[in-house]
């Protein structure tokens, strides 16, 4: 198999796996909406892709989704600082991500069935 569909294949579950993470954590985040105290949690994956990239890496397979707890959206009074319209907003972007990427491998699957059956 092409090396370059390995590894866009597992770039893509891994891209995957990230936005499933961060759908614990949002829904984490939106369960402790009324918790004293609790900071919000982001996951941080794409950013750090890009980073890496940007810095001419070629290895990635050591770059992992990082939990990162939110200094930067305001507390309320209770010291929580989870508001329901952020978190809702970061689902439904989530979701997109998540949907893209899932197509993205599908189609790369397509091609690849295509390619197969074209050979015959």
């Amino acid at each position: 198999m092409d090396a370059g569909f390995t590894g866009n294949v597992e770039l893509l579950t891994r891209l995957m796996s990230a936005a499933t993470e961060r759908g614990r954590v949002i829904a984490s985040n939106v369960a402790n909406s009324n918790t004293p105290g609790y900071r919000r949690q982001t996951v941080q994956f794409e950013s750090l892709l890009s980073s890496a990239l940007a810095t001419g890496e070629t290895d990635l397979r050591d770059i992992a989704p990082e939990r990162r707890e939110d200094f930067v959206t305001p507390m309320g009074a209770d010291g929580n600082n989870v508001t329901l319209e952020l978190e809702l907003t970061a689902d439904r972007q989530n979701r997109l991500l998540y949907d893209t990427y899932a197509a993205i491998l599908q189609s790369h699957f397509d091609l690849m069935k295509a390619a197969v059956e074209s050979g015959r």
